[in-house]
């Protein structure tokens, strides 16, 4: 039964995920940790099935209040998702954006494209690198390594960023295949990579509490309490986190 191998392979890729990758875990989280304790922000990028990395760990119920999603529009799965894959092959768009926000070489950048070949991230990548920030990438080296740069650099993501955390996916994500189907179907890079996001948030807020300062946190805006504690920390940070 499908379900049943799709599992399987899950849970293997899951388990070499957190023991092949627990020292690039840790360093990510200890850049970014260093960016909540000096009270700057973590930005998180992603362009079309990628955006949900980012928009996973921001504005949401036990997520640190201190993430800025960088949630290009033109780089979304609609209004058309052909437009999506366009776009993200096109140099100079992200760079740009990351002007247009409150940045600091005190802030830290995650980015998250399982190929690393596209334009769009490698742009995303140097430009906040030129601005002072750690690069932190969830990227598949197997994906990388089987395919080119769509940047004029000749640069991947993966060459590009401080930090690569090597998301276990194989070459083109899809993981299952069937006897008189050619297209392989059934991919586990969200699994994985929501799995490494969150993990990063983990080992962030224990780091945080470690040297003595409890970082801000969302609560379920559905509990009583919800909406006033979220309000004083939006209130804080919104000229900082540029969806709020």
């Amino acid at each position: 039964m499908k379900q049943n191998e799709y599992y399987d392979i899950i849970k293997e890729q899951l388990e070499r995920q957190f023991t092949e990758e627990k020292d690039t875990i840790e360093q990510a989280a200890q850049y970014c940790a260093k960016s909540v304790l000096a009270k700057r922000v973590i930005h998180t990028f992603g362009c079309g099935h990628s955006q949900m990395f980012a928009m996973e760990v921001f504005y949401r119920a036990g997520g640190l209040v201190p993430v800025n999603a960088l949630l290009i529009p033109h780089l979304a799965l609609f209004p058309k998702a052909k437009l999506s894959t366009l776009q993200e092959r096109v140099e100079g768009i992200s760079g740009e954006y990351l002007d247009l926000q409150n940045t600091s070489s005190e802030d830290t950048m995650i980015i998250v494209s399982i190929s690393g070949r596209n334009a769009g991230v490698v742009d995303m990548a140097l430009a906040a690198k030129e601005k002072g920030m750690k690069v932190i990438a969830l990227s598949s080296r197997e994906f990388g390594s089987a395919v080119t740069s769509r940047h004029s650099s000749g640069k991947t993501l993966q060459q590009v960023a401080d930090v690569l955390i090597d998301i276990k996916c194989v070459a083109g994500d899809a993981c299952l295949s069937i006897d008189g189907m050619e297209a392989n179907f059934c991919g586990t890079s969200t699994v994985l990579g929501m799995a490494v996001m969150e993990s990063i948030i983990a080992r962030t807020v224990e780091i945080c509490v470690e040297n003595g300062y409890i970082p801000p946190v969302y609560v379920s805006s559905n509990l009583d309490k919800g909406d006033a504690i979220n309000a004083k920390y939006i209130q804080e940070y919104r000229t900082m986190i540029d969806c709020l």
